[in-house]
């Protein structure tokens, strides 16, 4: 049997490593993070904020390697 092995060009980045946060000289930003709807009714709400304070839920961002080279590159 034949086993090809592929690096793959995509980098996961969580909160706390290095490149999370995004800088244009003017303003600093977490890479990804989450958006809840108006309508999302209170209580599911508080389910997710008890779940993003305690660490069961978080952000990650997905990037591909040469984003994050030229990213590096121009500045």
């Amino acid at each position: 049997m034949n086993v090809k092995v592929r690096q793959t060009a995509l980098r996961t980045i969580k909160p706390g490593e290095p490149k999370w946060l995004i800088r244009d000289g003017f303003l600093v930003s977490p890479r990804a993070g989450f958006e809840i709807s108006n309508s999302c009714p209170y209580e599911y709400r508080m389910v997710i904020d008890e779940c993003l304070r305690n660490g069961w839920l978080k952000p990650v961002a997905t990037v591909k390697d040469n984003e994050l080279f030229w990213e590096e590159f121009s500045k």
